[in-house]
């Protein structure tokens, strides 16, 4: 009997031989840029929390798009300059801040330039912060969970509670 070659491939999955699957997002900076501040969700609607991730970036870096999608606003949110797609399956990614060269209505693809980082996003502790948030219908989620990345992960009790 021969023994199964090692190591494995790289592109096969670890049991069937299949390409391993694409990640649902791709990182909306490259290189892949540090994570400064992770998701921490709210435990109510309007409660506390961080929603989304702040990475560290440079001002002028390009902001690329998380997956194909839709522009459905490019403008101001409460003074900051703010951009967001939404994607198949109910996903909505957006952008702040951001210099936006993309207007609303426009079809983005995976890795197209939105606009560029501006400074100035509070808290952040480099020379710029994007902050990166994706929402599944009203559902804030981590989007570090949907590059495939690791991110910093709370259980939620099966009953909803908090």
């Amino acid at each position: 009997m021969a023994a199964p070659a090692w190591p494995p491939s790289a592109t096969a999955g670890p049991w069937d031989g299949r390409a391993a699957p694409q990640p649902r997002l791709s990182w909306p900076l490259s290189p892949v840029p540090v994570v400064i501040k992770y998701f921490d969700a709210p435990e109510t609607p309007f409660g506390a929390g961080h929603r989304g991730v702040d990475l560290a970036a440079v001002p002028g870096q390009e902001v690329l798009a998380a997956d194909v999608g839709v522009v459905v606003f490019a403008g101001l949110v409460g003074g900051r300059p703010v951009v967001s797609v939404d994607h198949d399956g109910g996903l909505r990614t957006t952008y702040e801040p951001v210099a936006p060269k993309v207007g609303v209505g426009e079809q983005v693809y995976r890795g197209q330039v939105l606009g560029t980082v501006l400074p100035g996003h509070p808290g952040c502790l480099v020379a710029a912060c994007l902050h990166w948030g994706v929402r599944r219908g009203e559902e804030y989620v981590d989007p570090l969970a949907l590059t495939g990345e690791v991110g910093d992960y709370r259980l939620k009790p099966w009953g909803g509670g908090p």
